[in-house]
């Protein structure tokens, strides 16, 4: 009998996780199957109860039939789909892009600091001791523009989109700017900044900073619920313009509410040519800061392939559900982005954006470009 309880459940944990695991291979945008894009370092956690249940059996009866083994098999195939997907971040893999000593380098800092965190003291506290050259806020607000008004001498350099429900946008910096804008490049809820950057060496790089809409979120727009289709659309609209303008050298960094794993991250990557510095270094889990065993990575930077990594790490916010990330970097002067995208991951491309632009017109949050190419037509 207890054998009987114990196999069932062991059925019905594996049929659960082998769902989760495959459910992102259907091509659509529902929330529901992308937001199973995430938790691939979790499901590999879960699995462990049924193994050991399985390996106790065997070892209980001392016999191992044919069911077993095929919930062997089972176990064995899920854990190397979700390993495949998690081992390029891990010191195991080769490193995508390589450690350097060059000079000079650029510190760059991501911080979602969440725009209802009482802790504004403490935050800023933390970004004064990190000191970065580069300093990217996401969920910014009035209340929070105030409470780190006293960083405003450090960076004399800004953009900003200063905005409430936790769709505002900051770009600080201590080096030159020019040339900065600021579009939305879906939905006009969600501002991206783009901008040159003169390097401490004298050299312009271009910088793109974006948070776009998480899969999931429940807001005030119609249909309640968002799907991925948006924030797709926006990556690849950001890779787009990363491939159009690979002459130049590209900084491409945010809260891309999105895991570095799943298939439009790495459609970004074929598109724009852009190296991400975790491979082969760490997950970098960024997303939430609270709950250890509920964290993702999130929160994201992408460089030109020739970029040199001196340092890369993640810091604690206090009272943010997000990990700052902190990179130091050296950007050689010569642009060397290679986009490697198939035929048909532009002809997906193209898709993503049509579909993601329908969406937002749904939604009634069109973005100012779609406007206008609507009254240019």
């Amino acid at each position: 009998m207890a054998e009987a309880i114990v196999l069932w459940l062991v059925r019905i944990s594996l049929i659960f996780l082998a769902v989760i695991s495959l459910l992102p291979l259907v091509p659509t945008g529902a929330w529901f199957v992308r937001i199973c894009d995430f938790p691939r370092l979790q499901v590999l956690l879960l699995l462990i109860p049924p193994t050991c249940a399985l390996a106790a059996l065997a070892v209980w009866k001392r016999k191992f039939p044919r069911e077993y083994g095929v919930l062997t098999i089972v176990i064995v195939a899920v854990v190397g789909w979700q390993g495949a997907h998690i081992l390029p971040f891990t010191p195991v893999w080769p490193e995508e892009l390589p450690a350097g000593n060059s000079n000079p380098t650029v510190r760059l800092m991501v911080a979602n600091v969440t725009k209802n965190n009482e802790k504004k003291d403490e935050v800023r506290g933390v970004i004064e001791q990190q000191d970065p050259d580069l300093l990217l806020l996401v969920e910014i607000n009035e209340s929070w523009a105030g409470a780190l008004q006293s960083l405003r001498r450090t960076y004399p350099y800004r953009e900003e989109v200063i905005r409430d429900e936790g769709l505002g946008i900051a770009l600080w910096s201590k080096l030159p700017l020019r040339e900065t804008e600021v579009r939305h490049l879906v939905s006009d809820r969600r501002a991206s900044i783009f901008t040159d950057v003169e390097l401490p060496d004298g050299t312009w790089a271009r910088f793109c900073g974006i948070h776009p809409t998480p899969p999931g979120l429940r807001d005030e727009t119609p249909g309640g619920r968002r799907d991925s289709r948006v924030r797709d659309a926006e990556l690849v609209l950001v890779a787009d313009q990363v491939k159009d303008n690979s002459d130049r050298r590209w900084i491409v960094a945010g809260d891309f509410n999105d895991v570095a794993w799943s298939d439009t991250t790495s459609l970004f990557k074929h598109l724009s040519g852009l190296r991400d510095p975790r491979v082969g270094r760490s997950l970098l889990n960024t997303y939430h800061a609270e709950h250890p065993l509920w964290r993702y990575p999130i929160d994201q930077l992408f460089l030109p392939e020739s970029s040199e990594i001196h340092s890369l790490s993640r810091v604690y916010l206090p009272g943010s559900d997000h990990f700052a990330v902190i990179a130091d970097f050296h950007i050689p002067p010569i642009a060397t982005e290679k986009p490697s995208a198939s035929s048909d991951e532009i002809s997906e491309a193209e898709e993503i954006v049509e579909e993601g632009e329908e969406d937002a017109e749904k939604r009634n949050v069109e973005s100012d470009e779609a406007e206008q190419e609507a009254i240019e037509r």
